[in-house]
Protein backbone atom coordinates (compact mmCIF):
# COMPACT_ATOMS: atom_id res chain seq x y z
CA UNK A 1 0.00 0.00 0.00
CA UNK A 2 1.23 3.54 -0.97
CA UNK A 3 2.11 5.81 1.66
CA UNK A 4 -0.05 9.07 1.69
CA UNK A 5 1.56 12.05 0.68
CA UNK A 6 2.92 14.19 3.58
CA UNK A 7 0.93 17.62 4.77
CA UNK A 8 3.58 19.87 4.03
CA UNK A 9 3.39 23.73 2.98
CA UNK A 10 2.31 22.62 -0.51
CA UNK A 11 1.39 19.37 -0.50
CA UNK A 12 -1.88 17.97 1.02
CA UNK A 13 -4.55 20.10 -0.95
CA UNK A 14 -4.95 23.89 -0.92
CA UNK A 15 -4.78 25.14 2.29
CA UNK A 16 -4.47 28.86 3.66
CA UNK A 17 -0.42 28.33 4.01
CA UNK A 18 -0.33 26.71 0.27
CA UNK A 19 -2.39 29.96 -0.74
CA UNK A 20 -0.19 32.01 0.95
CA UNK A 21 2.86 30.73 -0.41
CA UNK A 22 1.47 31.14 -3.78
CA UNK A 23 0.49 34.86 -2.92
CA UNK A 24 4.43 35.43 -1.13
CA UNK A 25 5.39 34.35 -4.68
CA UNK A 26 3.45 36.37 -6.92
CA UNK A 27 4.37 39.19 -4.57
CA UNK A 28 8.23 38.04 -5.11
CA UNK A 29 7.13 38.63 -8.74
CA UNK A 30 5.24 42.05 -8.98
CA UNK A 31 8.08 44.06 -6.48
CA UNK A 32 11.17 42.87 -8.80
CA UNK A 33 9.31 43.45 -11.76
CA UNK A 34 8.78 46.94 -10.46
CA UNK A 35 11.96 46.90 -9.21
CA UNK A 36 13.65 46.12 -12.65
CA UNK A 37 11.52 49.20 -14.35
CA UNK A 38 12.70 51.54 -12.19
CA UNK A 39 16.44 50.43 -12.89
CA UNK A 40 15.99 51.12 -16.66
CA UNK A 41 14.17 54.80 -15.92
CA UNK A 42 16.45 55.46 -13.94
CA UNK A 43 19.55 54.51 -15.69
CA UNK A 44 18.21 54.96 -19.19
CA UNK A 45 15.54 57.55 -18.93
CA UNK A 46 13.97 57.86 -22.61
CA UNK A 47 13.54 61.64 -22.35
CA UNK A 48 14.72 64.98 -20.70
CA UNK A 49 11.86 64.62 -18.59
CA UNK A 50 12.03 61.32 -17.00
CA UNK A 51 15.14 61.83 -15.10
CA UNK A 52 14.54 60.60 -11.26
CA UNK A 53 14.86 63.37 -8.19
CA UNK A 54 14.23 63.27 -4.26
CA UNK A 55 10.43 63.25 -3.58
CA UNK A 56 10.33 60.65 -0.81
CA UNK A 57 12.56 61.14 1.71
CA UNK A 58 16.72 60.60 2.32
CA UNK A 59 16.07 57.18 3.90
CA UNK A 60 13.54 55.93 1.53
CA UNK A 61 15.04 56.45 -1.99
CA UNK A 62 15.08 54.13 -4.54
CA UNK A 63 17.29 56.10 -6.43
CA UNK A 64 20.03 55.26 -4.75
CA UNK A 65 19.58 51.35 -5.07
CA UNK A 66 18.98 52.06 -8.76
CA UNK A 67 22.20 53.67 -9.46
CA UNK A 68 24.77 52.06 -6.75
CA UNK A 69 27.29 49.69 -7.87
CA UNK A 70 24.97 46.32 -6.98
CA UNK A 71 22.19 47.45 -8.95
CA UNK A 72 22.99 44.57 -11.52
CA UNK A 73 25.18 41.62 -11.74
CA UNK A 74 27.19 41.36 -15.44
CA UNK A 75 24.34 43.63 -16.95
CA UNK A 76 21.57 41.54 -15.21
CA UNK A 77 19.40 43.64 -13.03
CA UNK A 78 19.26 41.81 -9.42
CA UNK A 79 15.55 42.08 -9.57
CA UNK A 80 15.80 39.65 -12.33
CA UNK A 81 16.73 36.74 -10.06
CA UNK A 82 14.33 38.03 -7.37
CA UNK A 83 11.62 37.43 -10.38
CA UNK A 84 12.98 34.63 -11.09
CA UNK A 85 12.79 33.00 -7.41
CA UNK A 86 9.42 34.00 -6.92
CA UNK A 87 7.93 32.14 -10.30
CA UNK A 88 9.62 28.93 -8.80
CA UNK A 89 7.63 29.84 -5.66
CA UNK A 90 4.81 30.16 -7.78
CA UNK A 91 5.49 27.05 -9.79
CA UNK A 92 5.92 25.20 -6.47
CA UNK A 93 2.46 25.74 -5.19
CA UNK A 94 0.94 25.35 -8.71
CA UNK A 95 2.70 22.17 -9.56
CA UNK A 96 3.66 20.25 -5.98
CA UNK A 97 5.65 17.57 -5.07
CA UNK A 98 7.99 16.19 -2.55
CA UNK A 99 11.16 17.47 -5.04
CA UNK A 100 9.73 20.76 -5.83
CA UNK A 101 9.55 21.58 -2.36
CA UNK A 102 12.43 20.63 -0.92
CA UNK A 103 14.45 22.32 -4.06
CA UNK A 104 12.21 25.43 -3.10
CA UNK A 105 12.80 25.52 0.25
CA UNK A 106 16.74 25.26 0.31
CA UNK A 107 16.17 28.59 -2.28
CA UNK A 108 14.55 30.20 0.07
CA UNK A 109 16.92 30.24 2.69
CA UNK A 110 19.86 30.98 0.07
CA UNK A 111 16.94 33.71 -0.88
CA UNK A 112 16.78 35.00 2.62
CA UNK A 113 20.28 35.39 3.23
CA UNK A 114 20.71 37.40 -0.16
CA UNK A 115 17.57 39.72 1.42
CA UNK A 116 19.59 40.14 4.75
CA UNK A 117 22.61 40.89 3.06
CA UNK A 118 21.19 43.75 0.82
CA UNK A 119 19.46 44.75 3.25
CA UNK A 120 22.48 45.62 5.37
CA UNK A 121 24.24 47.01 2.31
CA UNK A 122 21.84 49.35 1.64
CA UNK A 123 21.19 50.54 5.22
CA UNK A 124 25.01 50.77 6.61
CA UNK A 125 26.69 51.74 3.36
CA UNK A 126 24.14 53.41 1.06
CA UNK A 127 22.07 55.14 3.81
CA UNK A 128 18.70 54.58 2.04
CA UNK A 129 16.05 51.93 1.89
CA UNK A 130 14.48 51.15 -1.75
CA UNK A 131 10.70 50.64 -1.26
CA UNK A 132 10.75 48.65 -4.18
CA UNK A 133 13.20 46.05 -2.63
CA UNK A 134 11.49 46.50 0.98
CA UNK A 135 8.05 44.83 -1.03
CA UNK A 136 10.20 42.16 -2.00
CA UNK A 137 12.22 41.39 0.67
CA UNK A 138 8.95 41.02 3.19
CA UNK A 139 7.30 38.88 0.70
CA UNK A 140 10.98 36.95 0.66
CA UNK A 141 10.64 36.42 4.23
CA UNK A 142 7.14 35.37 4.23
CA UNK A 143 8.12 33.15 1.75
CA UNK A 144 10.67 31.62 4.37
CA UNK A 145 8.77 31.46 7.39
CA UNK A 146 6.26 29.50 5.67
CA UNK A 147 8.60 26.69 4.48
CA UNK A 148 9.87 27.32 8.26
CA UNK A 149 6.91 26.48 10.16
CA UNK A 150 5.25 24.22 7.41
CA UNK A 151 7.91 22.90 4.95
CA UNK A 152 8.44 19.15 4.28
CA UNK A 153 11.25 17.80 6.47
CA UNK A 154 10.31 20.49 9.46
CA UNK A 155 10.49 17.25 11.79
CA UNK A 156 14.13 16.70 11.20
CA UNK A 157 16.63 18.03 13.78
CA UNK A 158 19.66 18.22 11.56
CA UNK A 159 19.62 21.90 10.02
CA UNK A 160 21.28 21.05 7.12
CA UNK A 161 19.16 17.95 6.46
CA UNK A 162 16.03 19.88 7.12
CA UNK A 163 17.25 23.10 4.45
CA UNK A 164 19.65 21.55 2.30
CA UNK A 165 18.31 18.36 0.27
CA UNK A 166 17.33 20.01 -3.23
CA UNK A 167 16.46 17.90 -6.19
CA UNK A 168 20.19 17.88 -8.22
CA UNK A 169 17.83 17.47 -11.35
CA UNK A 170 15.07 20.14 -10.24
CA UNK A 171 18.22 22.62 -9.94
CA UNK A 172 20.04 22.01 -13.06
CA UNK A 173 16.65 22.58 -15.34
CA UNK A 174 16.30 25.66 -13.30
CA UNK A 175 19.64 26.85 -14.45
CA UNK A 176 18.90 26.44 -17.89
CA UNK A 177 16.11 28.28 -17.45
CA UNK A 178 17.61 31.20 -15.64
CA UNK A 179 20.48 31.36 -17.95
CA UNK A 180 18.56 32.05 -20.72
CA UNK A 181 16.69 34.27 -18.90
CA UNK A 182 19.82 36.00 -17.68
CA UNK A 183 21.55 35.86 -21.41
CA UNK A 184 17.93 37.80 -22.74
CA UNK A 185 18.48 40.50 -20.06
CA UNK A 186 21.97 40.70 -20.64
CA UNK A 187 21.15 41.70 -24.32
CA UNK A 188 18.44 43.72 -23.47
CA UNK A 189 20.91 46.03 -21.48
CA UNK A 190 22.91 45.83 -24.01
CA UNK A 191 20.43 47.14 -26.36
CA UNK A 192 19.27 50.11 -23.85
CA UNK A 193 22.88 51.17 -23.62
CA UNK A 194 23.40 51.26 -27.16
CA UNK A 195 20.55 53.30 -27.70
CA UNK A 196 21.40 55.62 -25.39
CA UNK A 197 23.65 57.16 -28.75
CA UNK A 198 20.40 57.92 -29.94
CA UNK A 199 18.67 59.12 -27.22
CA UNK A 200 21.63 61.28 -26.57
CA UNK A 201 20.79 63.20 -29.99
CA UNK A 202 17.26 63.37 -28.63
CA UNK A 203 17.40 64.43 -25.32
CA UNK A 204 19.81 67.57 -26.91
CA UNK A 205 16.85 68.08 -29.14
CA UNK A 206 14.71 68.56 -26.31
CA UNK A 207 17.32 70.34 -24.17
CA UNK A 208 17.35 73.47 -26.90
CA UNK A 209 13.68 73.42 -27.17
CA UNK A 210 13.13 74.15 -23.49
CA UNK A 211 11.48 77.24 -23.29
CA UNK A 212 14.18 80.01 -21.53
CA UNK A 213 14.06 80.88 -17.80
CA UNK A 214 15.76 83.78 -15.84
CA UNK A 215 18.82 83.27 -13.68
CA UNK A 216 18.07 83.82 -10.33
CA UNK A 217 17.66 87.31 -8.76
CA UNK A 218 20.81 86.15 -6.89
CA UNK A 219 23.45 83.73 -7.73
CA UNK A 220 25.23 81.85 -4.97
CA UNK A 221 28.48 83.15 -4.61
CA UNK A 222 29.61 79.63 -4.18
CA UNK A 223 30.58 77.86 -7.44
CA UNK A 224 32.29 73.95 -7.08
CA UNK A 225 33.40 74.53 -10.19
CA UNK A 226 35.05 77.76 -11.72
CA UNK A 227 36.58 78.19 -15.09
CA UNK A 228 35.68 82.33 -15.91
CA UNK A 229 35.11 84.96 -13.59
CA UNK A 230 32.31 86.05 -14.96
CA UNK A 231 29.31 83.01 -14.36
CA UNK A 232 28.22 83.99 -17.52
CA UNK A 233 31.85 83.68 -19.44
CA UNK A 234 31.62 80.06 -19.70
CA UNK A 235 30.03 77.98 -22.71
CA UNK A 236 28.43 75.80 -19.73
CA UNK A 237 26.63 77.58 -16.62
CA UNK A 238 25.29 75.15 -14.17
CA UNK A 239 23.66 76.77 -11.73
CA UNK A 240 22.46 73.45 -9.01
CA UNK A 241 19.89 73.42 -6.35
CA UNK A 242 21.17 71.39 -4.08
CA UNK A 243 21.07 69.59 -0.90
CA UNK A 244 23.44 67.79 1.02
CA UNK A 245 21.52 65.07 2.06
CA UNK A 246 19.78 64.29 -0.84
CA UNK A 247 20.95 60.59 -2.38
CA UNK A 248 19.65 61.78 -6.11
CA UNK A 249 22.44 65.04 -5.55
CA UNK A 250 25.10 62.71 -5.11
CA UNK A 251 24.24 60.64 -7.83
CA UNK A 252 24.41 64.27 -10.02
CA UNK A 253 27.62 65.59 -8.35
CA UNK A 254 29.56 62.02 -9.16
CA UNK A 255 28.62 62.99 -12.82
CA UNK A 256 29.48 66.73 -12.87
CA UNK A 257 32.98 65.65 -10.98
CA UNK A 258 33.70 63.62 -14.03
CA UNK A 259 32.37 66.47 -16.86
CA UNK A 260 34.18 68.99 -14.82
CA UNK A 261 37.49 67.40 -16.20
CA UNK A 262 36.74 66.63 -19.75
CA UNK A 263 34.89 70.23 -20.31
CA UNK A 264 38.34 72.33 -18.24
CA UNK A 265 37.80 75.80 -18.66
CA UNK A 266 34.74 75.31 -20.00
CA UNK A 267 32.13 75.10 -16.80
CA UNK A 268 30.81 77.06 -14.05
CA UNK A 269 29.06 75.54 -11.25
CA UNK A 270 27.23 77.99 -9.01
CA UNK A 271 25.82 76.07 -5.85
CA UNK A 272 22.50 77.40 -4.90
CA UNK A 273 21.69 75.80 -1.68
CA UNK A 274 18.38 74.62 -1.20
CA UNK A 275 18.29 72.39 1.94
CA UNK A 276 15.07 70.38 2.19
CA UNK A 277 14.74 71.11 5.80
CA UNK A 278 12.28 73.85 7.65
CA UNK A 279 14.69 74.83 9.75
CA UNK A 280 15.98 77.21 7.00
CA UNK A 281 13.40 76.47 3.93
CA UNK A 282 10.83 77.62 3.90
CA UNK A 283 10.11 78.18 -0.06
CA UNK A 284 8.66 74.32 0.05
CA UNK A 285 7.10 73.79 3.59
CA UNK A 286 5.68 70.40 2.63
CA UNK A 287 9.06 68.92 2.78
CA UNK A 288 9.90 70.91 5.76
CA UNK A 289 10.52 67.83 7.17
CA UNK A 290 12.31 65.65 4.26
CA UNK A 291 15.97 65.91 5.28
CA UNK A 292 16.28 67.13 9.03
CA UNK A 293 20.36 68.42 9.66
CA UNK A 294 20.21 69.25 5.75
CA UNK A 295 20.39 73.43 7.09
CA UNK A 296 23.39 72.70 9.71
CA UNK A 297 25.49 70.67 7.21
CA UNK A 298 24.69 74.00 4.52
CA UNK A 299 26.06 76.77 7.05
CA UNK A 300 29.02 74.60 7.91
CA UNK A 301 29.73 74.06 4.18
CA UNK A 302 28.96 77.61 3.30
CA UNK A 303 31.18 78.93 6.24
CA UNK A 304 34.72 79.26 4.48
CA UNK A 305 33.92 80.77 1.00
CA UNK A 306 37.71 80.06 0.33
CA UNK A 307 37.67 76.49 0.61
CA UNK A 308 34.17 76.05 -0.13
CA UNK A 309 35.02 73.55 -3.44
CA UNK A 310 37.15 71.17 -1.17
CA UNK A 311 34.38 71.09 1.55
CA UNK A 312 31.65 70.62 -1.12
CA UNK A 313 34.13 67.91 -2.51
CA UNK A 314 34.83 66.41 0.91
CA UNK A 315 31.19 66.38 2.00
CA UNK A 316 30.30 64.17 -1.37
CA UNK A 317 33.30 61.70 -1.08
CA UNK A 318 32.08 60.96 2.50
CA UNK A 319 28.13 60.65 2.06
CA UNK A 320 27.75 58.21 4.45
CA UNK A 321 29.32 59.95 7.16
CA UNK A 322 27.41 63.10 6.74
CA UNK A 323 24.46 62.36 9.49
CA UNK A 324 27.73 61.58 12.23
CA UNK A 325 27.87 64.65 14.66
CA UNK A 326 31.35 63.63 15.39
CA UNK A 327 32.36 63.29 11.50
CA UNK A 328 30.06 66.79 10.81
CA UNK A 329 32.18 68.46 13.81
CA UNK A 330 35.91 67.05 12.49
CA UNK A 331 34.83 68.88 9.30
CA UNK A 332 34.18 72.15 10.32
CA UNK A 333 37.35 72.29 12.81
CA UNK A 334 39.32 71.12 9.55
CA UNK A 335 38.05 73.82 7.56
CA UNK A 336 37.20 76.48 10.48
CA UNK A 337 33.42 76.86 10.05
CA UNK A 338 32.64 75.35 14.07
CA UNK A 339 30.57 78.89 14.77
CA UNK A 340 29.33 79.00 11.32
CA UNK A 341 25.37 77.86 12.29
CA UNK A 342 25.10 80.51 14.48
CA UNK A 343 26.70 83.56 11.97
CA UNK A 344 23.68 85.46 11.98
CA UNK A 345 25.58 87.05 8.44
CA UNK A 346 25.88 83.78 7.37
CA UNK A 347 21.83 82.82 7.83
CA UNK A 348 20.81 85.94 5.87
CA UNK A 349 22.94 85.05 2.80
CA UNK A 350 21.83 81.40 2.91
CA UNK A 351 18.49 82.24 3.03
CA UNK A 352 18.71 85.04 0.28
CA UNK A 353 20.32 81.73 -1.70
CA UNK A 354 17.19 79.48 -0.57
CA UNK A 355 14.62 82.04 -1.30
CA UNK A 356 15.56 82.87 -5.26
CA UNK A 357 13.77 79.17 -5.51
CA UNK A 358 10.46 80.96 -5.16
CA UNK A 359 11.02 82.90 -8.12
CA UNK A 360 10.31 80.44 -10.53
CA UNK A 361 6.67 79.85 -11.61
CA UNK A 362 5.36 76.02 -10.85
CA UNK A 363 6.33 73.26 -12.43
CA UNK A 364 3.71 71.20 -10.60
CA UNK A 365 0.34 71.43 -8.93
CA UNK A 366 1.64 70.04 -5.37
CA UNK A 367 3.69 72.58 -5.07
CA UNK A 368 3.96 76.85 -5.18
CA UNK A 369 7.29 77.41 -6.73
CA UNK A 370 9.25 76.09 -9.46
CA UNK A 371 12.07 74.85 -7.50
CA UNK A 372 11.02 72.33 -5.11
CA UNK A 373 12.95 69.17 -5.38
CA UNK A 374 16.43 68.23 -5.57
CA UNK A 375 18.71 68.45 -7.37
CA UNK A 376 17.92 70.62 -9.62
CA UNK A 377 19.71 72.38 -12.91
CA UNK A 378 19.50 75.64 -14.58
CA UNK A 379 21.93 74.66 -17.41
CA UNK A 380 22.41 77.77 -19.64
CA UNK A 381 18.99 79.13 -18.37
CA UNK A 382 17.41 75.91 -19.15
CA UNK A 383 15.37 74.13 -16.39
CA UNK A 384 15.90 69.89 -15.74
CA UNK A 385 14.40 68.69 -12.43
CA UNK A 386 16.10 65.48 -11.32
CA UNK A 387 19.22 63.38 -12.73
CA UNK A 388 20.25 62.41 -16.04
CA UNK A 389 22.59 60.04 -17.05
CA UNK A 390 26.17 60.85 -18.36
CA UNK A 391 25.77 60.12 -21.75
CA UNK A 392 22.67 62.48 -22.01
CA UNK A 393 24.54 64.78 -19.42
CA UNK A 394 28.13 65.08 -21.86
CA UNK A 395 26.09 65.64 -24.84
CA UNK A 396 24.16 68.47 -23.97
CA UNK A 397 27.33 69.77 -22.60
CA UNK A 398 28.95 69.47 -25.85
CA UNK A 399 26.52 70.54 -27.88
CA UNK A 400 26.71 74.53 -25.49
CA UNK A 401 30.55 74.21 -26.29
CA UNK A 402 29.68 73.72 -30.30
CA UNK A 403 27.21 76.53 -29.88
CA UNK A 404 29.61 79.08 -27.61
CA UNK A 405 32.51 78.27 -30.39
CA UNK A 406 30.33 78.83 -33.59
CA UNK A 407 27.85 76.07 -33.98
CA UNK A 408 28.83 72.18 -34.62
CA UNK A 409 30.40 71.25 -37.86
CA UNK A 410 28.41 71.13 -41.01
CA UNK A 411 30.31 69.33 -43.16
CA UNK A 412 33.33 66.31 -42.23
CA UNK A 413 36.38 67.17 -43.94
CA UNK A 414 39.22 64.47 -44.36
CA UNK A 415 41.97 63.93 -46.88
CA UNK A 416 42.88 60.18 -47.98
CA UNK A 417 45.98 60.28 -50.45
CA UNK A 418 45.00 59.14 -54.05
CA UNK A 419 46.03 55.01 -54.97
CA UNK A 420 48.37 55.59 -57.41
CA UNK A 421 48.18 53.45 -60.11
CA UNK A 422 51.06 51.16 -60.85
CA UNK A 423 53.42 51.22 -64.28
CA UNK A 424 52.75 48.69 -66.03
Amino acid sequence: MASARPDTLTLGGWKIRRILSFIAGLGMIVASVMTIRHFFMANYPKTIFAGSFCDISAFFNCDSSAFSSISQIMGIPLGFFGMFMGALTVLGTIFPSEAFERTNKSLSLANVAGVVTLFLYSVLHLGSLCLLCSGFYLFSILSFVLFALYGIDREVRNPVRRWVRPSIKLLAVFAVFAAAGAYGMIEYHSARKTAQTGTAVNIVKQFFELPKVASPSFLSPYWSVKSTDTFEEAAIQVIEYTDFMCPDCLYLSQQLEKLKVEFAGKINVAIQFFPLDGVCNTVVPEKANLHPGACELTFLAAGNPARFPEMHDEIWANFNSRKDPAWRAALAKKYGTEGAAGDPALKDLIKRIIETGAEYEKTSEKFSHGIRSTPTMIINNRMIIGTLPYDHLKAIFQALVEEHEGGPKTFIENWVEPVRKKKK
